[in-house]
């Protein structure tokens, strides 16, 4: 890619700021092919278990939520001032999925020794279909740009190493990692299967009410208990394990006697949560610090908080009220198929905690809208979810 076309993306992308807001900066379709097709071919040329060194700052989700992303680099210096990881899911449920997501690869074709993506499970396409991403590339581009990210997605790594003594992914920890090794040799390009290692990576969390391995009410993958990271740590020599992933209240969260950290970067997630966001410094000797990032709809400042004087927030267990709003248009768009297929792909992929009896109770009542025409119905069932997203 030429370096006189990446570095105007680049420009155009960070002049989008406008005060507490970012504008709106439209690419070309070729531009994104470029970006994806370029650093596809970074992604494969490095391994899936990246080797980093300190010091280096560690980034949580940020989903599509630009004008964040843009403060965590005002605060923590824009590259090359300083080395990154990113710890996935950049898409998705924010307005800016496409300019996070460009500038994030710009980034990495720029400055691919210094700064680092790994994959989150929304860079995954059954996920990215339905939370966002899919409808904000269709409605700016068209579904051969969504397919064209997509695809890049498929090579990022999953997993980084910092100085031999933390262990970054996206999720967590899987009762199939018995070495290293196994993270090394997952081939790409490679889909998110619905079991097994990779998975687990993307989709595990921790939870401090049981020991073990437990059943995870996302419906994928496991949750692990405060022993298993400290088996885990034990038998590979390492200091800590860092994932993102969940939402937490102050923007990271430790877990496990400090043992796992949870970083999670989007602050006022969705606008409908009342998180900070954080980013984790680590710097040479491998001391941990972190950067606050309040919301950007209040008047908080950034602040900085020391992992050796600030204890962690207890993983917060609580559960919020989620609406899933369907709406039907046309009695073609709500015909009782496609309410079925909608259902379908919910109870597969959802974030709903027991939400199948919930949906299937509701069903009759969906098709029962199919017979209006030309008129919008909005329908609105409340569910119970976990916080953590």
């Amino acid at each position: 890619m030429d370096d006189s076309v990446l570095d105007d993306i680049i420009k155009r992308l960070l002049s989008a700021k406008n005060g507490r807001t970012t504008k709106q900066v439209q690419l070309t379709e070729t531009e994104i092919r470029q970006l994806c097709s370029t650093s596809k071919e970074i992604f494969l040329s490095q391994p899936n278990l990246l080797e980093l060194e300190a010091p280096i700052k560690i980034c949580g989700d940020v989903h599509g939520q630009f004008s964040d992303l843009l403060r965590l680099f005002e605060y923590g210096g824009f590259p090359p001032e300083a080395n990154y990881l990113f710890l996935g899911d950049y898409v998705d449920r924010g307005k800016q999925s496409i300019e996070t997501i460009c500038l994030l690869l710009a980034y990495k074709i720029k400055y691919k020794e210094n700064f680092f993506l790994l994959r989150g499970n929304h860079e995954c396409a059954s996920i990215n279909r339905i939370y966002g991403f899919y409808d904000e590339c269709k409605r700016r581009f068209n579904v051969r740009v969504w397919k064209t990210f997509t695809d890049c997605f498929n090579t990022l790594p999953v997993a980084a190493l910092i100085d031999e003594k933390i262990l970054c992914m996206h999720g967590g920890l899987s009762p199939d990692l018995k070495h290293l090794d196994q993270i090394r040799n997952i081939a790409r390009p490679v889909d998110v299967p619905d079991q097994g290692l990779l998975c687990d990576l993307l989709w595990a969390d921790p939870d401090k009410d049981i020991d073990g391995w437990g059943e995870n009410d996302r419906g994928v993958s496991y949750t692990f208990g405060a022993d298993k990271v400290a088996e885990f740590l034990q038998k590979h020599d390492l200091d800590l394990v860092c994932r993102a992933h969940q939402v937490v209240e102050d923007g990271y969260e430790f877990f496990a006697k400090r043992q796992l950290v949870t970083i999670f970067s989007a602050p006022n997630y969705c606008g409908e949560f009342d998180n900070a966001g954080a980013m984790m410094s680590v710097d040479d000797s491998l001391t941990c610090s972190f950067q606050i990032l309040k919301s950007s709809e209040k008047k908080g400042k950034f602040g900085l908080a020391n992992s050796t004087i600030r204890p962690g927030t207890p993983p917060h267990k609580g559960k919020a009220c989620v609406l899933l709003n369907l709406c039907c248009q046309t009695a073609l768009q709500w015909r009782g198929s496609i309410v079925q297929r909608c259902i379908s792909d919910i109870r597969r992929h959802s974030y709903f905690y027991r939400v199948k009896k919930s949906l299937t109770r509701h069903y009759n009542t969906l098709v029962h809208y199919t017979g209006a025409v030309h008129q919008c119905y909005w329908y609105s069932i409340s569910l119970f979810a976990p916080l953590h997203y």
